[in-house]
């Protein structure tokens, strides 16, 4: 038993052939709507037209989505005031578009030797974006790179 609804037919519960016979009559497809209803809800329709709607919302659907967009900001661990008030300003402008920035200091050669150096950056860059961005993840150190992730607060 099947509860068929569509165009040209009046809704009610049918057995399976039944629904069937209906649809061959009409030279259409029965298309089952909904399977977990009790008793399942099928659909008098063509079947590549319902497959052309159902791809159409899923796109609606995926367009309409929220795509979050990251904005890398690379420093190295002997990066002067100026570079720092310069890409602190980038920063600001990325956060405001509503981007994610993830924030790295890049150890070259030697260097590496400065984390605490890197890791007091990182800090001091999370500060100074303290009024429009929250952090996601705290400086962490992953091979020559040390990253901060922060995401801009909700207005």
């Amino acid at each position: 038993m099947v509860r068929v609804v569509g165009e040209n037919v009046k809704v009610d519960v049918y057995p399976l052939n039944v629904a069937l016979n209906l649809a061959k009559e009409q030279s259409l497809d029965l298309v089952e709507i909904s399977p977990k209803a009790d008793p399942p809800v099928c659909k008098i329709t063509d079947y590549s037209k319902f497959k052309y709607e159902q791809k159409k919302k899923q796109k609606e659907i995926k367009s309409k989505a929220q795509k979050t967009v990251i904005k890398e900001i690379r420093f190295g661990p002997n990066t002067d005031d100026h570079d720092f008030g310069f890409k602190l300003n980038h920063a600001k402008k990325f956060l405001h578009e509503g981007s994610k920035v993830k924030a790295y200091v890049h150890f070259v050669g030697r260097s590496i030797v400065f984390k605490e150096r890197g890791e007091i950056l990182l800090l001091k860059f999370a500060q100074s974006l303290e009024e429009s961005a929250k952090v996601e993840q705290f400086p962490k150190l992953e091979g020559k790179r040390m990253f901060l992730m922060l995401s801009p607060k909700q207005k």
